[in-house]
């Protein structure tokens, strides 16, 4: 069987993109961060089956040997270990360095001594800054608004260098605001809808007016097997969004519509963002993905944003899974 190292397993993409794997009838090894209680994150909410069938490595991405380790034996390694959360980057920058950037080098390095037959790095939208024109190509300037954003600017030349440099089968993957079932609250989407679903009317937000291109995580998980299947992705980078914009005040109401009340939206100071840290305008043009990996959104437009919303609260509604949510404190 072809074998997957995915790292950054345990989170919110990496498990959905395991249990896609694993249906798919890959051999996947799951590399979790390496914790004293054995969690492995959301793969511990994953279905028996799947879970059966996965190979655990515990460790920290931020160790060479340990990647190395991991990586062992892997065919093709898809990379979405990292720090995400922006307020943080403000928090602990130096976190985000080692982490984003090293930890990356260490699996481009690993990979290249190995000689895995493919790397795909996981970038975000977040690189491209405020958007200067849109929808944003591929090509679009890339500019670091937040800590966060600079060191994945870094992680992506990393990882583009070793292609270039030593010809390691690299593929940079550029996700645009991915949401979905177990998002962590840290993220605009669940923040709203575990607000309301706790009973609450008047939900405490940051910036309104700023747009985004929502994307699925079913679809996002569709661009990272299409990535790591396609030849002729090597060596380039690839927008993953829905060519869809909404502003996040819209999507507040939407979701509202969608859960059948009325809400009030409450201006919270400690969620706002620097203000030329706040990236204003996120559309993304997918063009490359539809030519170069045949693949394009099963819920683009938004008709197709509002059914993943449905399918998203349904999730969240759900009392085992909203009581793992802190709706009435800002999560950072």
């Amino acid at each position: 069987m072809h074998k997957v190292l995915v790292t950054g397993a345990d989170g919110f993409i990496g498990s959905h993109l395991c249990e896609a794997l694993v249906t798919a009838g890959y051999a996947v090894r799951a590399f979790v961060y390496y914790n004293s209680f054995g969690h492995w994150g959301w793969l511990d909410s994953a279905p028996a089956d799947v879970q059966d069938a996965l190979e655990i490595f515990a460790g920290d991405i931020r160790d060479p040997h340990g990647v190395r380790t991991a990586m062992q034996g892997c065919d093709t390694v898809l990379h979405l270990a990292a720090l995400i959360g922006i307020p943080y980057s403000y928090h602990s920058p130096d976190a985000y360095v080692d982490t984003n950037i090293r930890g990356t080098l260490n699996v481009v390095q690993a990979a290249r001594d190995l000689g895995v037959d493919r790397v795909v790095h996981t970038s975000t939208s977040e690189v491209y800054g405020t958007a200067r024109f849109v929808p944003i190509t591929e090509e679009h300037p890339l500019q670091g608004q937040s800590p966060y954003s600079a060191t994945k600017i870094g992680a992506d030349q990393i990882a583009l260098s070793f292609q270039r440099s030593f010809g390691t089968p690299v593929t940079v993957i550029r996700p645009f605001n991915t949401f979905g079932p177990r998002q962590s609250a840290r993220a605009v989407i669940p923040t709203i809808i575990t607000q309301i679903a706790a009973g609450q009317r008047e939900i405490r937000l940051g910036s309104l007016h700023p747009t985004r291109d929502f994307s699925y995580v079913a679809d996002t998980v569709r661009g990272f097997i299409s990535a790591a299947e396609t030849d002729a992705a090597v060596g380039e980078v690839v927008n993953i969004g829905s060519n869809f914009e909404i502003s996040i005040g819209d999507t507040a109401q939407l979701i509202a519509e969608r859960m059948g009340v009325d809400i009030t939206i409450v201006s919270d100071d400690q969620r706002l963002r620097p203000p030329d840290s706040e990236v204003e305008r996120l559309w993304a043009d997918n063009s490359r993905a539809r030519d170069l990996l045949g693949w394009q959104p099963g819920y683009g437009g938004r008709d197709g944003f509002a059914r993943a919303l449905g399918e998203t609260i349904d999730w969240f509604v759900q009392p085992g899974n909203l009581r793992q949510y802190k709706h009435h404190r800002y999560n950072i």
